[in-house]
This record gives C-alpha cells, sequence and structure tokens, in this order.
C-alpha cells in the first residue's frame, strides 16, 4: 500500500484516505507519496486501446489498493468521465490536448469529479462530516462547487479573490445552493489561500473538520496524472519520449505530470509556461527563490498566483525541502530540475497576440490559459526544436469562459456549452469579506463549528 509523507518531514506518514481526508499534514507541509508505483511501457501501450475511465482506474487503483475495492473504483471512474477529451492536431506530432469538455469546462473538473467520490466514499464509511474548504483563481472553485453539490455529509466553502476572476468563473460558484456556500475576499489569490492554510493549522477549528479541495490535496493530483498517460498512450510510439507544456499558477497540473513521470512516463522534457507571475522561472535559472507579493493581475486570471503551493511538492521530488513560506531548507538537485523541466514566462501582449496567430494559422481557438501554454511551448521549440518529438499543449478552459476578450482579438464570441451558458440567468448568492484572519474565524465558527 502506497502511504503518504508530509513535506516539512515532522508528522507520520498516512494513507490515502487519511490523505485525502487531512489535505494537509499537521505540520502543515504537503502529502507526497513515499514512493512512486510504476506503470510498465506494457501497460501503458496496452492504454492505446482503452476508454479514458479504464485507463483512470489502471492508474489509479495502483494508489487506492487497500482502500477501495477496484469493482467501486471501476464504477466511479465511470461516473466522473462520462466526457470526451479531444486531442486536436495541429502540425506535424505537435498537439492540443482539450481539457474543457467537463461539466464546468475546465480541466479541474478531472480531479474535482473523482476526489469527491472518493471522499463520499470515504465520509460514508466514518460517519462524519467533511467541510471542505477552497481558494480560488478562476475554475477551481467551480469546479469543487459542481463536483460536491448534493455530496451528503460534505459541506464547501469556496474563497475567490473580488474582482479577479471573470463574470462566468465567478457565476459558476455563486448560484449554487445547498451544501455550497462563497465569499468574495477582498484581496488576491494568494490571501485566499493563506486563509485557508492558516484555517487547516488551527486547533481551535477541529470542530468543523476542515479539509481542501485546492491542490494542497494529494487528491486533485493523483487523478491529473491520467491525462498525460492517456495522451502518450494515443500519440507516441511505446516508451517513445513526449514533450508536455502544460500552462501553470499554483502548479498542481504540472505536478500531475512529474508524479506520471516518477510512474514511469516517458518525457523528453516538461514545458511549464507561467503568465507575468514569474518567480518559478527565475528560480529555475538562478536557484534563488523569491515569492511575489502581491500577485500579479494577468489576463490568465486563474494562474495569478505568486507563491504556488505545489513548489515545494517538486523541491522534494528533487530531494530538497521548502516550507510553506516558501523558504528553502534544503536546496533542490537544480541541474537536474533544468535537465527536466523548461519555463517561460508569457506576457498579455504575447497571450493576446498568440490567441490571434493561431487562430490565423491553424483556425485552432485558445483562451488566455491555453494561449500561455501554446507560447511556453513555441519557446521551448525555439531553444531546442521538437524534430519528429510528438508534443502536447494543454488548453486548461474553454474559451466561452472569456467571451469578451475573445470578441476583442477575433471579433467573435465563442459558443458557450449550454451548461456555461445557463449560469448567466441564475441568481448569485455570496458573502464578502476583508483580509482578515479574525474575522474570517469568526465566520467559519458561525456556520460550520
Amino acid at each position: 500500500m502506497v502511504e503518504f509523507s508530509s513535506t516539512n518531514r515532522e508528522a507520520p506518514p498516512v494513507n490515502l484516505r487519511e490523505a485525502l481526508l487531512r489535505g494537509q499534514a499537521p505540520d502543515r507541509g504537503l502529502y507526497l507519496p513515499e514512493w512512486f508505483p510504476q506503470v510498465t511501457p506494457e501497460e501503458i501501450a496496452a492504454f492505446a486501446d482503452l476508454s479514458y475511465p479504464e485507463i483512470a482506474f489502471r492508474v489509479l487503483r495502483k494508489f487506492t489498493d487497500g482502500v477501495v475495492d477496484d469493482a467501486a473504483l471501476r464504477a466511479l471512474c465511470a461516473e466522473a468521465y462520462n466526457f470526451d477529451v479531444p486531442l486536436e492536431k495541429v502540425y506535424g506530432r505537435v498537439h492540443v490536448m482539450r481539457l474543457d469538455r467537463g461539466p464546468t469546462a475546465s480541466f479541474k473538473d478531472f480531479a474535482a469529479r473523482m476526489m469527491a467520490r472518493l471522499l463520499g466514499r470515504f465520509i460514508h464509511e466514518t460517519g462524519h462530516h467533511l467541510t471542505i474548504l477552497t481558494a480560488t483563481s478562476g475554475d477551481t472553485g467551480a469546479a469543487v462547487a459542481n463536483a460536491f453539490h448534493g455530496v451528503h455529509g460534505i459541506r464547501v466553502l469556496v474563497l475567490f479573490p473580488l474582482n479577479e476572476v471573470s463574470d462566468r468563473q465567478r457565476k459558476q460558484m455563486t448560484t449554487l445552493t445547498g451544501n455550497i456556500r462563497t465569499v468574495a475576499i477582498e484581496g488576491k489569490f494568494d490571501d485566499c489561500q493563506a486563509l485557508v492554510k492558516r484555517a487547516f493549522a488551527d486547533e481551535t477549528l477541529l470542530a468543523a473538520r476542515l479539509s481542501s479541495a485546492n491542490s494542497i490535496n494529494i487528491g486533485r493530483l493523483l487523478p491529473q496524472t491520467v491525462y498525460y498517460f492517456y495522451a502518450a498512450a494515443r500519440l507516441a510510439q511505446p516508451g517513445e519520449p513526449m514533450v508536455f507544456a502544460v500552462p501553470s499558477g499554483n502548479f498542481g497540473n504540472m505536478m500531475g505530470a512529474v508524479i506520471a513521470r516518477e510512474m514511469g512516463l516517458p518525457l523528453r522534457r516538461l514545458v511549464v509556461p507561467v503568465n507575468g507571475n514569474d518567480e518559478f522561472p527565475q528560480f529555475l535559472k538562478t536557484g534563488h527563490y523569491h515569492k511575489i507579493e502581491p500577485s500579479r493581475n494577468c489576463l490568465s486570471n486563474a494562474m495569478n498566483v505568486g507563491h504556488p503551493s505545489n513548489l515545494a511538492r517538486l523541491v522534494a521530488v528533487y530531494g530538497g525541502q521548502m516550507d510553506e513560506t516558501g523558504k528553502l531548507r534544503h536546496k533542490p538537485d537544480l541541474a537536474r530540475m533544468q535537465r527536466d523541466l523548461f519555463s517561460s514566462s508569457v506576457s498579455d501582449d504575447q497571450t493576446r497576440a498568440t490567441i490571434q496567430r493561431v487562430w490565423a494559422d491553424f483556425h485552432l481557438l485558445l483562451e488566455p490559459h491555453g494561449a500561455v501554454g501554446w507560447r511556453g511551448l513555441m519557446d521551448f521549440s525555439a531553444a531546442e526544436p521538437l524534430g519528429d518529438s510528438p508534443a502536447v499543449a494543454l488548453e486548461t478552459a474553454h474559451p466561452a469562459k472569456f467571451p469578451d476578450e475573445i470578441e476583442r482579438l477575433l471579433g467573435f464570441a465563442p459558443e458557450a456549452p449550454p451548461a456555461l451558458a445557463a449560469v448567466d440567468q441564475l441568481p448569485e448568492d455570496f458573502d464578502r469579506l476583508p483580509v482578515d484572519y479574525d474575522q474570517f474565524w469568526k465566520y467559519l465558527l458561525t456556520h460550520y463549528a
């Protein structure tokens, strides 16, 4: 059985059930597998003939063994992944993987839907209740609220930065009721995330039984390993290394690729493009880490993160240690990181130009986050030509989430999927708080203790 230990190395290891229920380790570290189960080249080759839900089952069972029986896990995967995962050829062996076909039209659906089902099962087994506390910079809140809506025994509180999410992103969260509650924080995403992390470490809130659906919860990362195996099985020859470009903010999606690589997925290079919050490219270049406070407000708003939580996990994989404040206690193997990873910063002007250029050249519609991913792949290709390597850029949200920007750039508004368009007409309900932990603490005690 795979156990999970804290990146701060001051808490005992736990099994998958406990890691998901806790979210953050008691020492404020993040859980990471103590060892990575392997997916063999033969298994990856066999994935080529399997559906996405079946691939998900075969990958995730390596972590759920002893916690969830196979029949139940297979059923959960079939329920969670009842939508397409298109791989669109752009040119040669370069593709875009669209992760925007789930119910909230973002890649966060892949993790949130599986996590909701696993946690719902664990809560049913224990008979306890749970409060999911989540900070969002755009898409996480919508995916989590949708996935957990109506799940018995679980209440959800979503914090989002006031005025820094799109109208549709906000409405996807604030139009749900029942066990879902949303709060607009008068600050940045990093302020929301800091409030969440402090609440988890607050012993006076133990009665609220808090857990997280942010990517600080390992339950968010493990399902995100699956689509890398899915793409490789369909686009690469057995054993052939691929290039993935993953637009990154809090680095959960990128860590899904890193975990997949540690499990045996052949990767030539992992491209990690960011927006104007460029703390990671600078760290990768110099080995010195300086978080950005406050985070910079960029067009790709879901990536406006000045200190990615999952950087602690990445540093741990490379033999180092970073605490929850961003302080490096032990430096990672920077030379190996530089061999494995490539990162560039993409400005808003470059993002807009990429949306226009890709539409003009390939009739391919990207939204700002996908455009950052595509530009990052092109930056890598300019530095190290792709040649015949299979390469995939991830499109992480539906363009209809950003209709005003797309219309300004291309002259038309993208058609919204029915579920996305429906929220425009629904009434909203949310609360509002300043960046003040004492007020947030009182709010939690009032509604959840």
